[in-house]
């Protein structure tokens, strides 16, 4: 069972609980990506598990009225390992999204994995007509000609700032840059990108943004935050017309995740204390 103070950003150590956390969170008038947690692998096998754990959850989610879709991590489907083996279990899982009639989500690691994901992405995007996402990240500095590349492809693409921490040469460093980067990027997806918009932020100052590039273009959005992470404020997006996606992690490779949570934000120490405490 997960500590108290985990399971505020974890959906749970297995898919009975993510399934339930999913319905809990439908009720509150929000949708789920559900992430099981894994990356970095360097063994065929465990990538392998990895995506058959996603065919499963996806057909799990078939037949049900809940609103959920998955998100995967390149380096979990084995691109640390060679990019084919990558290419090989992420073809199994948006087969399986296609064969359930639901959508795959692939998210951004580092600037080493950058290429082949968006060479992942427009393939897929292009081969099922649009139900698969991938996340950009505004503070690296390639993202605008990305966006170019990628603005006739269909799918949907999430705008994030980036959480990782990369080198002056390849990113912008500073908050006022990456902000700046954030909204540029995030108005050429609202003028020129043919698919789905997704606004990955907690910003209130970017939300505020995007409702008026909405209002100024004349398109719909979806705006994605993580669990446990402003969570009435995800709430009250909701109840005021937005489409919310709540990211929900889970699964037992939950320890690295919650502390890379607490340590991104450091108001969560107290919340770390108490996990180790066991209370």
């Amino acid at each position: 069972m997960l500590p108290p103070v985990v399971s505020r950003f974890v959906a749970g150590e297995g898919p009975a609980a993510a399934l339930e956390h999913v319905r809990r969170t439908n009720d509150r008038g929000l949708k789920v990506l559900l992430n099981y947690l894994g990356e970095h692998h360097t063994e065929r096998p465990t990538a392998a598990e990895d995506a058959e754990s996603y065919e499963r959850l996806l057909a799990d989610l078939d037949g049900t009225a809940l609103d959920a879709r998955v998100s995967v991590k390149p380096t979990q489907l084995g691109l640390a390992i060679r990019e084919s083996v990558f290419r090989f279990n992420l073809d199994r899982v948006v087969s399986a999204a296609v064969a359930h009639d639901n959508v795959v989500w692939i998210d951004m690691e580092d600037r080493t994995t950058t290429d082949a994901t968006l060479d992942a992405f427009e393939h897929h995007a292009r081969e099922t007509g649009g139900q698969v996402g991938v996340c950009l990240q505004a503070n690296l500095r390639r993202t605008a000609t990305d966006l170019d590349r990628l603005a006739d492809v269909p799918g949907k693409i999430r705008l994030v700032k980036g959480a990782y921490e990369e080198p002056e040469d390849v990113a912008y460093t500073r908050r006022s840059a990456v902000d700046e980067a954030y909204r540029e990027n995030l108005e050429f997806l609202f003028q020129e990108y043919d698919g789905d918009v997704a606004v990955g932020t907690h910003d209130p100052a970017m939300l505020e943004y995007a409702d008026d590039l909405a209002e100024t273009y004349g398109r719909s959005y979806e705006v994605q935050m993580l669990m446990g992470v402003r969570d009435r404020a995800q709430e009250r997006l909701a109840a005021s017309g937005h489409d919310v996606w709540q990211y929900a992690p889970f699964g037992a490779r939950w320890p690295s995740y919650f502390y890379r949570r607490v340590r991104e934000r450091r108001r969560n120490l107290s919340f770390a204390l108490r996990a180790i405490a066991g209370v």
